[in-house]
């Protein structure tokens, strides 16, 4: 392979990203991923208003808008009490709503603009080694080529070779619960123009509109002491999950299971971002629960941060900028999965304190500076 500036292991929505910026400011990046095609199912669905902006310069952004369903109010109910609203529709920005689109389809967008740019995505290609110099990194395939580039980022997910190779710690532990992801159509009692986020004893359960044509994404815990949720949910599981912590007074209704599947959800973050001439971005970097819909988003964001610290430094600014990135991002993603895991343990909150979080929640969410600063948190307008 032809050396490069830079080697993003990884070609989801965060190695991509990270090649565009890069590669826009003029520098030679070689994108390689394990994976003989892209993403085809939908996974990550949420696009905040803050990544909305850190694209926008890259000449993504009005492809995703116009792609997108445009939610402007998260609410957190219990059934069918609102405990609170929280309004995006009054931020100030120029993305005032959650948009709501397919991972296959941000991933396709980004690709698209990375091919604009003249790049491309090597595929498939495995990294099975990485060896540290003085002025570079040379990278080893498993089909015995070599490459050396001046710096590599690991955008490989969760199960980072980067990361591991570079012997970067992994601290956190792993959710009892296994989480249920669906993609249904569903018709009944779903509010429209919201993303809900469920409070049950049985669990929570999110429930987003996908698409104009009444498919939505479903995201819920399952305990595995009352039975392992299936490898592929179908509808009869999913409306037992929505009957059970859904709207009651209208229930909602699953026609159709157009796709699903189980995972189990960790809360870990690297002990650092930065090994020398390795760096880490998203998933690679930290995981958390999904409720808040935060981990793309903070995936994106840091892979925009750490192109245009990397860009600086390739054009001769001291390296110390990415010892910045590093330290910077490990703060973020700590406040970010501490938010995910609070919501989630509200949520999950035992029957017995159920009526006391209500009723807090909702006192919380008649004053408009609470409202506010939950809008700025989950839209990520707050790390402006």
């Amino acid at each position: 392979m032809q050396n490069a500036d830079v080697l993003v292991v990884g070609a989801g929505p965060v190695g991509l990203t990270a090649a565009i910026v890069l590669t826009q400011r003029g520098h030679h990046v070689t994108v390689v991923d394990r994976q003989a095609e892209g993403a085809n199912t939908s996974r990550a669905a949420v696009v905040h208003p803050r990544t909305l902006e850190l694209l926008q310069p890259y000449g993504v952004t009005e492809r995703l808008v116009g792609r997108g369903v445009h939610t402007p109010t998260f609410t957190i109910r219990d059934r069918d009490r609102v405990l609170i609203a929280v309004p995006f529709d009054r931020l100030a920005t120029p993305y005032p709503y959650t948009l709501m689109i397919s991972q296959a389809d941000t991933e396709a967008y980004l690709l698209e603009r990375l091919e604009e740019l003249g790049g491309k995505v090597i595929r498939p290609a495995t990294v099975t080694a990485t060896t540290q110099r003085a002025d570079g990194v040379e990278v080893t395939f498993d089909d015995g080529q070599r490459m050396t580039a001046r710096y590599v980022i690991g955008a490989d997910g969760m199960h980072s070779t980067v990361r591991e190779r570079a012997g970067i710690g992994f601290t956190g532990s792993t959710y009892a619960e296994s989480f249920v992801l669906a993609d249904v159509r569903l018709s009944g009692g779903v509010p429209h123009g919201e993303v809900i986020l469920y409070f049950s004893p049985a669990g929570l359960v999110v429930v987003a509109p996908l698409a104009p044509d009444g498919t939505y994404r479903i995201v819920a815990t399952v305990d595995e002491q009352r039975g392992a949720a299936p490898q592929h949910p179908d509808a009869a599981f999913v409306q037992r999950l929505l009957d059970e912590r859904g709207p009651l007074g209208r229930p909602a209704v699953v026609d159709e299971v157009i796709w699903g599947s189980r995972f189990r959800v960790h809360h870990r973050i690297a002990d650092t971002f930065r090994d020398r001439r390795l760096l880490l971005a998203g998933d690679a970097a930290h995981v958390h629960s999904p409720a808040g819909g935060q981990g793309m988003n903070l995936g994106i964001e840091d892979a925009v941060v750490l192109g245009e610290s990397l860009s600086r430094v390739l054009d001769g600014a001291p390296e110390q900028v990415l010892d910045g990135y590093a330290a910077e991002r490990r703060r973020t993603a700590t406040r970010v999965v501490a938010l995910a895991g609070r919501l989630t343990e509200l949520a999950t909150a035992a029957p017995r304190l159920r009526p006391v979080r209500n009723l807090v929640m909702r006192l919380a969410g008649t004053l408009p500076p609470v409202r506010h600063t939950l809008a700025l948190r989950l839209s990520g307008l707050d790390r402006r």
